[in-house]
């Protein structure tokens, strides 16, 4: 980025965040004025802890495609911008995982790393999420999560080896500086994982179905005030639509809805009689129950979109407008029945923000 647009996109996010955590007009000039002698001197600068965790914040905050916002000020900030081997990356991951996941009580956090200084001196995760399961391509079909066949043949290619069961966990995947990345194990014991049956319904328990506790988004870069965080690892808990509507059953995932039609000898024949939909919401109450009953955070989309409704009177109330994917916030079961589906959002990116990146083993 050019020291011209580096010093406008930093003044801006200082005076934004400074502003918010009760700065005087003093403190904020004379912030300014350093960030604006150091990009000077070496055309970048570095956030104070402070500055780092209210950006990572502010980036929840403005994420559009998420409906969890309410809880964005509660977000801990794990700083890990030293950590310049694998083995010490890989020591933060894990310490992250074991914070988060707090015996199935989640807590929001974000391990942030050192940011990108260009090819020779950043820091990448390969994996889509630190903790997701192996997909294999066979001859009598997939087996696992077909959302990971490209980056489980990558795993392989790099010396790892799984079981080939529907649940393997894929190593975490790091890459230093352009090196070549090295892939490390979690052990088993560091996983929470929720085994799937459903409160009715007892063939659910049949189907052998498990997932994990934690989301944790691992591959999308984190902008604050003009600098770039490469590898800043976040996660929130699970909104219960994500693995019972999505990940276990959308036909390109795991494709359930078939099997618990079975299940509940629904004629599969004809899409006139919803069997899809009395399978989807089947599917979902057992999601919810199981990780209720495993003592695990989740939420369901009602409750969410209530939160949701929430966090838009305070940003009302704290003359901020609020930004959103309507796409992504409705949820992918009954949308109608929240507020979110009856009302527009604009898509528009503040930042603070999470942005995609390119993948980096493509």
């Amino acid at each position: 980025m050019a020291k011209q647009q580096l010093e406008k996109e930093a003044v801006q996010f200082i005076r934004t965040a400074y502003t918010e955590l009760g700065k005087t007009e003093q403190e904020i000039d004379e912030r300014v004025s350093i960030i604006k002698n150091e990009i000077a001197e070496t055309g970048y600068y570095e956030h104070t802890f402070e500055e780092l965790a209210h950006g990572a914040k502010m980036a929840w905050r403005n994420s559009n495609k998420c409906i969890g916002r309410l809880f964005w000020n509660t977000l801990t900030v794990f700083d890990e911008r030293q950590a310049n081997s694998e083995e010490a990356v890989f020591r933060a991951l894990q310490h992250h995982i074991s914070f988060a996941t707090n015996e199935g009580k989640i807590r929001p956090a974000i391990t942030i790393f050192k940011p990108n200084k260009g090819e020779k001196d950043n820091i990448r995760l390969w994996n889509h999420q630190l903790i997701r399961y192996a997909g294999y391509e066979t001859e009598s079909g997939v087996i696992g999560d077909p959302a990971s066949i490209s980056f489980t043949k990558q795993c392989e290619k790099l010396g790892w080896s799984g079981s080939k069961s529907h649940f393997d966990i894929l190593p975490l995947v790091i890459q230093l500086n352009s090196q070549d990345p090295r892939w490390m194990q979690l052990a088993e014991g560091e996983v929470l994982e929720v085994a799937i049956t459903h409160p009715d319904l007892a063939g659910i328990e049949d189907l052998h179905i498990k997932w994990y506790a934690v989301p944790l988004i691992s591959d999308m870069r984190l902008e604050i005030g003009g600098i770039e965080y490469t590898a800043a690892p976040f996660n929130g808990w699970y909104m219960g639509t994500e693995i019972g509507a999505r990940n276990l059953a959308d036909s390109y995932r795991y494709n359930l809805l078939p099997k618990v039609a079975s299940i509940m000898n629904l004629d599969t024949r004809s899409h006139a009689n919803l069997w899809k939909d009395r399978a989807l919401v089947e599917l979902n109450v057992a999601v919810l129950s199981s990780f209720k009953n495993a003592g695990v955070s989740i939420v369901d989309h009602h409750t969410a979109a209530q939160q949701f409704k929430r966090f838009e009177q305070n940003e009302a109330e704290s003359c901020r407008r609020v930004t959103g994917n309507w796409t992504w916030l409705i949820p992918p079961v009954s949308p109608a029945t929240t507020h979110i589906f009856h009302k527009s959002y604009k898509n528009e990116i503040v930042k603070p923000n999470y942005f995609y990146q390119d993948i980096p083993y493509v």
